[in-house]
């Protein structure tokens, strides 16, 4: 069975509390009109995900006129489902680890070490919100670059249609990113399922959760969640966990 990718929705984070709604006021901002495009840009950047705001604001400098478009939320992957949201939970992962390892380093816990898995998230999209001004929509205006919002659709060699906007390049930048992979596994869009996207919308700590996939991200999500209290199942296709990864060192991860 082959995966398919999950389907492309509107911009959206949820629990929308004012966290979320700070994130969303800046990286995709409701009230934004896009500008009128310039006669020719120089560079056309299709994607504000790390790739995309590092190659506009990299050309911008150089003195380039520079075009950034984003149909989603500026960021990408880094800032809304992946380095942030991640490194976030990892760390209040390891904050319980550490407590219910104090005893080793003569360090006394009474009573039963509880995590707050509400305050946990609560947290997580708080620095999200705080990292955000350095992707937001009003800082690379600020740089030069023109910031569009919107599908783009390449419509000839040197021109991508936003809207009812067209944009003539000399070099565009493909910058778009990846979207999660659901396996073709029957019954599995009727039981529902999370993907690394959407499990950052949690707000309540799951007693049980199988992950589909051992890869670095997968092994992430299955760490933090078991010393979270979860009961964990990693679910991998390969002989070891990490496939891409040295032998020793994935062992050493799944001891």
């Amino acid at each position: 069975m082959r995966p398919v990718l999950a389907e492309p929705t509107e911009p959206a984070l949820t629990p929308p509390d004012e966290h979320d709604r700070q994130l969303l006021e800046r990286i995709h901002p409701a009230d934004w009109v896009n500008p009128e495009p310039k006669a020719r840009y120089h560079l056309v950047v299709i994607g504000a995900g790390t790739a995309g705001l590092v190659s506009a604001s990299g050309a911008a400098a150089l003195g380039a006129k520079v075009a950034l478009i984003e149909g989603k939320l500026m960021g990408g992957d880094c800032l809304n489902f992946g380095c942030v949201p991640s490194k976030a939970l990892l760390r209040a992962a390891r904050a319980v680890a550490d407590v219910r390892r104090a005893g080793e380093f003569g360090v006394e816990v009474a009573g039963e070490v509880r995590v707050n898995f509400s305050s946990v998230m609560e947290r997580m999209r708080r620095l999200r919100a705080e990292i955000s001004p350095n992707d937001s929509a009003q800082r690379f205006p600020d740089l030069g670059v023109d910031m569009f919002f919107g599908q783009a659709r390449l419509t000839g060699p040197d021109r991508v249609a936003v809207g009812a906007k067209t944009l003539h390049f000399r070099r565009a930048i493909l910058a778009s990113g990846p979207r999660p992979a659901v396996p073709a596994i029957p019954g599995l869009g009727e039981a529902g399922y999370l993907t690394n996207e959407s499990i950052f919308s949690l707000t309540a700590l799951p007693p049980r959760l199988a992950v589909i996939g051992a890869g670095p991200i997968g092994c992430e999500l299955a760490q933090a969640f078991a010393r979270f209290g979860s009961r964990v199942t990693l679910i991998g296709n390969h002989e070891q966990i990490l496939p891409r990864e040295d032998g020793e060192a994935a062992a050493l991860i799944a001891g």
